[in-house]
């Protein structure tokens, strides 16, 4: 009889052992899977967001020298024409993440800056210049630096950075969406982000 029951207790701790064993390791597979599916999502994020815009702008250009001590002036000027494709991109390939699985957190560690490029194509019109003093090299350098300073500072002072911004907290809210839709959580730098709302603090 105490044989018998011995057995039926070492039949239950077998039974209950390759249950435990099959259910700790149906577990661990499904972390590595959304482990894995996490990885995978952000690697799918790392593309270039971009936001572009166009701009025209007017300039005049005029240089004056005095020569001979004042006796003569040359003169040179040119009517410029503007047009300047601007863009503002985020590279996301840059974007670096830890995954801890024991916690099940997804930490973003670094956001990368965004990054300005304008193509000015300049114009020139109503060009004129006295022999003693013609339009150099030096000059052209001189109104490209001019061109893309008053545009920079124009497109800064636009919308364009505000909808690059909006584009990235797009692309952010999709690696909060499958965080938090694996009951996975998002920080970012060690705080928490509990809801979209939070993506806003991010750049802003």
């Amino acid at each position: 009889m105490r044989n018998i029951f011995l057995g039926i207790v070492i039949a239950f701790v077998i039974v209950f052992g390759l249950r435990y064993c099959e259910d700790k390791k149906d577990k661990r597979e499904t972390l590595e899977a959304n482990t894995a599916l996490i990885q995978k999502e952000l690697e799918n994020v790392g593309k270039l967001i971009v936001t572009e815009g166009s701009y025209a702008q007017v300039f005049t250009y005029k240089d004056s020298k005095d020569l001979f001590y004042g006796m003569l002036d040359a003169r040179k000027k040119a009517l410029i024409v503007v047009n300047a494709k601007a863009s503002i991109a985020y590279d996301l390939s840059k974007i670096n993440t830890t995954v801890d699985e024991v916690t099940k957190t997804v930490t973003i560690t670094n956001i990368p800056e965004a990054e300005l490029s304008i193509n000015p194509n300049i114009e020139y019109y109503d060009v004129t210049q006295d022999y003693l003093n013609q339009f150099t090299a030096e000059d052209y350098n001189k109104i490209k630096q001019r061109v893309e300073k008053s545009l920079r500072k124009k497109i800064e002072a636009s919308e364009l950075r505000k909808n690059a911004e909006n584009r990235l907290i797009s692309e952010l809210q999709k690696i909060y969406i499958l965080t938090n839709s694996m009951g996975w959580k998002l920080q970012y730098n060690g705080k928490p982000i509990q809801e979209e709302p939070d993506l806003q603090k991010l750049k802003l």
